[in-house]
């Protein structure tokens, strides 16, 4: 079962590009993910650049196969697993999906009003000069990543 997110960019001019994630979403995958990788705004760019995900790494990476042609357990699945296994799978990129760009608002208003919902939402904004992840869980109010996953962390 999937856990569904997006993953949203505010650039320094005010507009908001989004993409959709479709797999593990939660803060444990996903928001650790971004947090840890993807604070630089032109690193998150290239992400975005690429448009929805199948599935988020901690490396944009190369284009590669979408689906793992081994049977599981065997050596060509592990062999593909290890090989790919920290790089994001895009729709487009990997697969050749047309209509997989990312959404564009024309400010973070627009966004909040206009976004698509999911059951995650993370957005990279500059406050004050500084690059800051939030999340809103289940269209609840955006929060500071940081202060989610430190919580997630009280809890486990």
């Amino acid at each position: 079962m999937a856990t569904r997110s997006t993953i949203a960019l505010e650039f320094a001019d005010g507009t908001v590009q989004q993409v959709y994630c479709h797999w593990d979403g939660y803060l444990d995958n996903n928001g650790k993910i971004l947090f840890e990788n993807y604070t630089d705004a032109f690193k998150l760019r290239e992400l975005i650049d690429l448009g929805d995900l199948s599935s988020l790494g901690s490396e944009v990476g190369v284009k590669r196969p979408f689906d793992n042609p081994g049977k599981y357990g065997s050596p060509e699945y592990t062999a593909f697993q290890e090989l790919y296994a920290n790089q994001c799978c895009f729709y487009a990129r990997d697969r050749g999906e047309t209509g997989t760009d990312a959404k564009k608002f024309k400010n973070f208003a627009d966004y909040v009003a206009n976004h698509q919902y999911e059951e995650y939402e993370y957005i990279l904004r500059n406050i004050n000069g500084t690059a800051t992840w939030f999340v809103a869980e289940h269209s609840n109010t955006y929060v500071p990543l940081a202060e989610a996953l430190a919580t997630v962390e009280e809890t486990a």
